[in-house]
């Protein structure tokens, strides 16, 4: 057969097989056979075999199996995904609405209404029409590459449709939720039942088990589909103007969307829909837990901004939380890293939204209290998504007179020390800095996956180093001697030298995880990337006063002065030159913080489209000079940058008398020159 032929039959059989998937997962209306599907997959598969060189990395029989095994190592999104913010009720919705318009600068707006899958938020780049690239959405900065497992998932197209109604991207990034229906996840557990294996709790799990999967041939054996929520970024063709627009878009490029998602010309009519979402979740054949809302027009989207966990122009209602009535066995108290005694919940376990609870939090000594919480009670338990299950209330007509009311502890069930409750303060504390509890909890956080990610480090291995008073506090770690970690029962060699290069390796994690892992009061993942970004090293932020901190954009008051309550107490500061001597990194070379930064002291407002950059990228090189840019245009704003269709901002600003800029005066500013106008503001 002739070379051209051959090409033009591999074509062929690509482009049905292609067609038939799509045919397949995107409309659910398979117009080929399982067995003609085999068959030609079969004969593609046969061709590529005897003839190797017509292999190209889209071709469908790339997708099952065959791959090199995943490493899951990290990636950093080209823009972060963002969580979302929840509203609980229609006053809820009223207010969130509210507070979108005051920052868009209209009147009113428009909104677009989905159903919110749960599943394992992913982030799919395709570059000329091809999957490039797959993450896990991890802690929205960075998350896992799992780009050969994404490739063995038949739902998911490794190769773009041509658009009949949009233009082809050069590059896109498609942002969904990868799930497995109800009725695959039953089947899969039948067939893990009947070879023995070991069953998933519920569809969520299976779905993000099997995309984590090492072996990306278990990956393709798996139900596991997609469904897309959003583009990421795109280059190389233009946007849309609405998001609901955008959903036509990515459904032409061949991915499944909600068909029922609702344009809505107010907020008047989307309770009515998250109403009706929550009256049929139960009806649908994959797991939903909320309604998204979000502003249709992408250009009010920019206007309405974000604050730093989330899109102030996107929320979720999330729908009430599922409950089950079992009983309380006991009350366990866990000593925090901090201190705190953490009353504990042991209950006969329930089976609650396909997940088994046996624990749940109680919150402390007045919650019991105001609950009447008695170790027998029959109690209401709650599970709200990733929220640690909660007693609700107790079964009171239930009481046999045999239940004991619970009374806290006087002294720490870890080290014996009295414990001590400030006035007016809910939580009990035990206030020895040395109380191994608190080590271990705070080695616990240090060496987590979303802290310093030791691999192979985990908490009952570290619990063993500070009972053999190896380990006194995080920086311990780096001293070990391996030789003796060797020598524990139940390690050996090879396995000591694979935790002494993961320990070694994460010497050089980026600063931010060192930041979370120091367990500061209310600093998670995102506030330690603010704060990476901010000061830049460990140095500078010990020299940052609480005022320094709180000009940081997303960091609030209370928050500051708890970071640098931390910064100023003499144990945290030889921890961290303990840290240094030991080689941990503490800087980020490519962040300077000086208080004589070149944009210190101007405050900026961003507004409309730019053509050289995104809008959250010149924000980020803009606070690492020294500026504070914000949301919304004041009196003390210092100027406003318009970009392309500048709106409600850029009039603000002319009525104000707050100077305009264009993007000629943001590329000076981003090279550190402060406009004429401006320098007054900044500070030398």
């Amino acid at each position: 057969m002739e070379q051209t032929d051959l090409q033009r039959d591999v074509d062929d059989l690509r482009t049905k097989l292609d067609q038939f998937a799509y045919e397949y997962f995107v409309l659910d209306q398979p117009t080929a056979s399982d067995a003609e599907y085999d068959a030609m997959m079969n004969a593609l598969r046969r061709l590529e075999t005897e003839h190797p060189e017509l292999v190209t990395a889209e071709s469908p029989t790339q997708q099952v199996g065959g791959y090199a095994k995943s490493e899951f190592g990290e990636v950093a999104h080209p823009r972060p995904l963002l969580s979302l913010s929840n509203v609980y009720n229609e006053a809820d919705l009223n207010a969130w609405d509210q507070r979108a318009i005051r920052f868009s600068g209209v009147a009113e707006l428009e909104y677009v209404t989905e159903p919110k899958a749960d599943g394992l938020a992913v982030a799919l780049t395709y570059v000329d029409g091809a999957l490039d690239r797959a993450a896990t959405r991890g802690n929205g900065i960075v998350g896992d590459e799992i780009t050969a497992n994404v490739r063995a998932v038949r739902a998911i197209p490794v190769k773009l449709r041509r658009p009949e109604n949009f233009p082809m991207p050069e590059t896109i990034e498609i942002r969904g939720e990868i799930y497995m229906r109800k009725s695959d996840f039953e089947g899969l557990n039948n067939r893990m039942a009947e070879s023995g294996g070991k069953l998933f709790m519920n569809p969520r799990n299976a779905a993000a088990g099997s995309i984590r999967q090492k072996d990306p041939a278990i990956t393709a054996q798996r139900p596991l589909r997609l469904f897309v929520y959003q583009i990421g970024y795109v280059t190389g063709a233009p946007l849309p103007a609405t998001h609901f627009e955008c959903l036509e878009w990515i459904r032409e490029l061949g991915f499944t969307t909600s068909l029922d998602a609702e344009r809505h010309a107010s907020v008047e009519t989307v309770w009515t829909a998250c109403e009706a979402w929550l009256d049929r979740r139960l009806d649908l054949d994959f797991e939903i837990d909320g309604t998204v809302i979000k502003v249709d027009n992408l250009h009010l989207q920019e206007e309405i901004g974000y604050v730093a966990r989330d899109p102030r122009w996107a929320t979720a209602y999330k729908f009430p939380a599922m409950q089950q009535t079992t009983r309380l066995l006991d009350i366990l108290i866990n000593v925090g890293r901090t201190g705190t005694l953490n009353p504990l919940a042991v209950l006969e376990p329930v089976n609650i939204g396909g997940v088994t609870v046996g624990r749940a939090t109680l919150h402390n000594e007045d919650e019991i209290a105001r609950k009447d919480i008695r170790i027998g009670d029959a109690v209401v338990v709650q599970r709200a998504g990733d929220v640690i299950p909660q007693i609700v209330k107790v079964i009171e007509e239930r009481r046999t007179g045999s239940e004991v009311p619970y009374q806290m502890p006087d002294a720490c069930p870890s080290c014996g020390t009295p414990v001590h409750r400030e006035p007016g303060v809910a939580m009990r504390y035990c206030t020895n800095a040395t109380c191994p509890a608190q080590l271990k909890e705070r080695i616990h956080h240090f060496i987590s996956r979303a802290a310093m990610d030791i691999d192979g480090l985990g908490p009952n291995l570290a619990d063993r180093f500070v009972d053999l008073g190896w380990i006194a506090d995080v920086s311990d770690i780096y001293r070990l001697d391996w030789q003796a970690v060797a020598e524990l029962e139940g390690l050996g060699e090879k396995s000591a030298e694979n935790l002494q290069a993961a320990v070694e390796k994460s010497r050089n994690q980026p600063i931010w995880r060192l930041i979370h892992g120091l367990g500061i009061q209310h600093v998670g993942e995102r506030t330690a990337n603010l704060i990476a970004d901010r000061f830049g090293s460990l140095a500078s932020l010990l020299e940052a006063s609480a005022d320094d901190i709180a000009d940081i954009p997303g960091i609030g008051g209370v928050v500051a002065t708890a970071i640098h309550g931390f910064t100023v107490e003499q144990v945290n500061r030889e921890l961290v030159a303990s840290l240094e001597e030991v080689g941990v990194q503490t800087r980020d070379e490519s962040v300077s913080y000086e208080t004589g930064r070149p944009l210190s002291g101007l405050t900026l407002v961003l507004t409309g489209r730019l053509g050289s950059m995104t809008r959250p990228e010149a924000e980020e090189q803009l606070r690492k000079l020294g500026a504070n840019v914000t949301g919304s245009v004041s009196k003390k704003t210092s100027a406003v940058i318009a970009g392309a269709e500048a709106g409600g901002k850029a009039d603000k600003a002319q009525q104000l008398g707050v100077p305009l800029l264009d993007e000629e005066a943001l590329a000076l500013l981003l090279e550190g020159n402060v406009p004429a106008a401006l320098a007054d503001a900044a500070t030398d």
